[in-house]
């Protein structure tokens, strides 16, 4: 082949024995946003280009993240499942349940997800904090309230709930390992709609297990699809799904029609939206190196 189309929710993991094989390959397409499944320097040492459709599903993982904040700060789940149990026990849910107004809520990353998260929690009356290569400007950072926290270790004990907003690079994966769990708040909410692997799988279970994660959700594992045994099916008070958040059928529509511009643009010659490009020219983009 020379194109090769992937999507990161049921990917393809394209890796350096693959595009060693793949004599022909020219260009790596993803299907929506996070090209992490693809061994991104095997692809720049092999001369291939990589890209993305930028900005494309953002709003509806945003409007996730928001969701499963919800769920969990108001132990949803516990009441649907006491429903369909033909249960009712108001108190067996109401002691885990509290208002999101005045928690405080801290994003790992403000990007173009990040942003619009904080953008939409603006109303709750909640105090916001993030931690971030860059700052959000300044003008965006007052409108919303937000707070830039430089340090991550410092934020972490601060937040009531914390949402991993951040890529997944060299840097990033294995990040939250016990360690860092361990420093934040007993009780908090863990919202990732990141990447399953920027978490340590086991060391999360066991947060859950023991309380000190009060409640995890998401839409991200490691390995995707997860196997039927990821402890992360089983441990107490998540809220996690299949790979959903991106691929609303608003999301769908906007990028299969970026996919199919950059094909349009590739089969002509022309050069792709800067901000689609993952790696061009062997260079890998900002936010992978």
């Amino acid at each position: 082949m020379h194109v090769l189309i992937t999507t990161p929710f049921h990917p393809a993991y394209v890796t350096a024995e693959r595009i060693k094989k793949a004599k022909n390959l020219e260009l790596l397409l993803t299907a929506g946003i996070g090209s992490d499944h693809i061994d991104l320097p095997a692809a720049a040492a092999a001369g291939l280009t990589v890209a993305e459709v930028t900005g494309s599903n953002t709003v509806s993982v945003a409007e996730d993240e928001l969701l499963r904040i919800l769920i969990l700060v108001r132990n949803f789940l516990p009441g649907y499942q006491q429903v369909v149990q033909g249960e009712w026990n108001v108190a067996g849910i109401a002691h885990r349940a509290y208002d999101l107004e005045g928690k405080t809520v801290g994003t790992v990353g403000a990007g173009r997800i990040g942003r619009l998260l904080l953008q939409r929690l603006k109303p709750f009356n909640c105090n916001l904090l993030y931690h971030d290569r860059l700052k959000i400007d300044p003008e965006l950072e007052k409108e919303i309230g937000a707070k830039f926290e430089e340090d991550l270790d410092a934020m972490l004990p601060k937040c009531d709930v914390i949402v991993i907003n951040t890529p997944l690079t060299e840097k990033t994966r294995g990040m939250f390992n016990k360690e860092r769990i361990a420093k934040m708040k007993k009780g908090v909410i863990v919202v990732n709609n990141a990447r399953g692997a920027i978490m340590d799988t086991q060391a999360v279970a066991d947060a859950c297990s023991s309380g000190h994660i009060a409640g995890y959700g998401g839409d991200v594992w490691f390995p995707q699809p997860a196997p039927k045994d990821h402890p992360w099916r089983y441990m107490p008070n998540h809220a996690m799904t299949p790979h959903i958040s991106g691929t609303t059928i608003d999301a769908q529509l906007r990028y299969a029609e970026g996919v199919r511009d950059m094909l349009d643009r590739y089969f002509k010659g022309e050069d792709f939206p800067v901000q689609n490009y993952i790696v061009k020219e062997g260079q890998l983009a900002s936010q992978y190196q």
